[in-house]
């Protein structure tokens, strides 16, 4: 009986992890040994489960972590023990990916593998910096060759005179370091010096840098641009739809870093709008969502609700923690009875609406301030029971408040907020090295939990054009109790709120 595991060789995609397939998405998740090499781009690594095992196979012109021969029989090893390892590659394994190679190897092994297609950067990054690699008007044909190939062959196997006489589209992977040389190769076989000429470094991340110029003058273009690995090559008269296609580049958060300190469950809708607006954005998150210390108050409210009038949820994780706990003990949501839902924000709302809960009491201003100023004015809250499932270092004013009012109030934890200090896509140190823009936040324990995490006047010494933007008043106050200034304030206390007030806060 074969008791070895299986290998899933993946196509990461070229960096935009939204060009992931599901199938890659699937191979990860289920992975239980990920093997990822230096042109992933890191963020997929949060689809891996929390107890895979994660190991960096990353190569570079210049430096190897593990040579092909270690990873080869690293893959092997893990899959002998019975694992299913999923080795994630840049772009395509088969596009000059060293899939073939590996594969091979597997199947001398007698392991078991799968072939999961990826996009490669050759029409990927071209796409994204508006050329097409082929046009009806322009181009019907494309080639893909390797700027760098194996050193151990001796002689190249790239026919160049073909190459420069090819009459479509020409994209070179690789061979930054060797474009003069390239070029000059081309030109030498008959290519025109002026055909037009991209350079793509990064292409599909929002760090993508593209220069444009001819055969004769890119490399020395390149060289002032003083372009780095990785960056494609793309040689043809479609280079100059460029002016006219350029879409990736031209949105308006393009350029800017963003930093995200929301828990990793919250973290998905604020980063899927900053990326679509073009931002580079790095998930610091700063919290994690846990179980109370104690789930036995919460538990015994749980099986006594219909003892209360109002349930009042402050946050979409208190929807969240509520119902894991109700639906352990209740199979209807009927159990509910007669009760009142009271919350505070559209997210919180859009929670209960999910569960076909209307919400009775939503003040239009997002704050706990608010909601306490809407029950003044509209409920008499004499006897009446409240039930406020929220975190565990929640501010008291609310339920206070509700007691001056007569309220009588079980104000419980129904989940702890921890500091996350696990920094898996690597996005901390880059922020630490880097820089960015701007850094959100989203409530006060991330702003707590952030300056525990990082130095944050050794940050902002080191990066002074660093700015803060805040969810709201709560959180602000949170930003000044730790001697920090703050750039702007959302005026609608909401995830769209916070991005727009990121749109409009422009550049320093």
């Amino acid at each position: 009986m074969n008791t070895n595991g299986k290998v899933y060789l993946v196509g990461a995609g070229p960096g935009d992890p939204g060009l992931l397939t599901l199938r890659g998405l699937e191979c990860i998740q289920r992975a239980d040994v990920l093997v990822y090499d230096n042109l992933v781009n890191p963020s997929l690594l949060r689809y891996a489960r929390t107890d895979a095992e994660l190991i960096f196979a990353g190569k570079s012109a210049k430096k190897h972590t593990l040579n092909q021969d270690e990873t080869n029989a690293l893959l092997v090893a893990k899959a002998k023990t019975g694992k299913v390892v999923t080795r994630l590659k840049g772009g395509d394994p088969f596009v000059f990916g060293r899939g073939g190679e590996e594969g091979q190897e597997l199947r001398e092994a007698g392991i078991a593998f799968e072939i999961v297609p990826g996009i490669s950067s050759s029409i990927a990054a071209p796409a994204y910096a508006g050329i097409p690699v082929t046009h009806r008007a322009v181009a019907t044909a494309f080639m893909v060759i390797t700027g760098h190939e194996d050193p151990t062959k001796g002689e190249s196997q790239v026919d160049w005179k073909t190459v420069a006489q090819f009459f479509g589209t020409r994209v070179i992977l690789m061979g930054v370091e060797r474009i003069g040389e390239i070029t000059t190769t081309l030109i030498s076989h008959g290519c025109a010096a002026d055909t037009p000429a991209a350079m793509i470094r990064l292409g599909t991340t929002p760090r993508q840098q593209t220069i444009t110029g001819t055969v004769g003058t890119i490399a020395k273009l390149a060289e002032q641009a003083k372009l780095q690995p990785p960056a494609i090559t793309v040689i043809g008269d479609v280079v100059r739809c460029r002016e006219d296609l350029n879409w990736f580049e031209r949105r308006p958060l393009f350029g800017k870093r963003i930093v995200v300190t929301r828990s990793r469950e919250q973290a998905s809708e604020l980063t899927r709008q900053l990326l679509e607006l073009g931002a580079d954005v790095l998930e610091i998150p700063t919290i994690a969502i846990k179980p109370p210390k104690d789930p036995a108050p919460m538990r015994e409210a749980v099986l006594g609700i219909g003892t209360y009038d109002w349930l009042v949820f402050t946050s979409p994780n208190g929807v969240d923690a509520f119902f894991r706990v109700y639906f352990a003990e209740h199979t209807d949501i009927r159990d509910l009875g007669g009760l009142k839902i009271a919350a505070i924000g559209a997210a919180t709302a859009q929670k209960l609406a999910a569960l076909h809960l209307q919400v009775d009491l939503q003040p239009t201003e997002f704050t706990g301030e608010a909601l306490l100023e809407t029950f003044h004015k509209e409920v008499s809250c004499e006897n009446l029971k409240f039930l406020l499932p929220r975190a565990d270092l929640a501010d008291e004013r609310l339920a206070r408040g509700l007691e001056d009012l007569g309220g009588i109030v079980d104000d419980l934890d129904a989940y702890q907020t921890v500091p996350d200090t696990e920094d898996r896509t690597g996005h901390r140190a880059r922020l630490l090295a880097e820089g960015a823009d701007i850094v959100t936040f989203t409530s006060s324990s991330t702003v707590h939990n952030f300056c525990d995490l990082v130095n944050v006047p050794d940050l902002f010494r080191q990066f002074p054009r660093l700015r803060i933007v805040s969810i709201g008043p709560q959180t602000t106050a949170a930003v000044i109790a730790h001697n920090l200034s703050i750039a702007a304030e959302a005026k609608e206390h909401t995830i769209p709120g916070l991005v727009e007030t990121i749109l409009d806060l422009g550049t320093p």
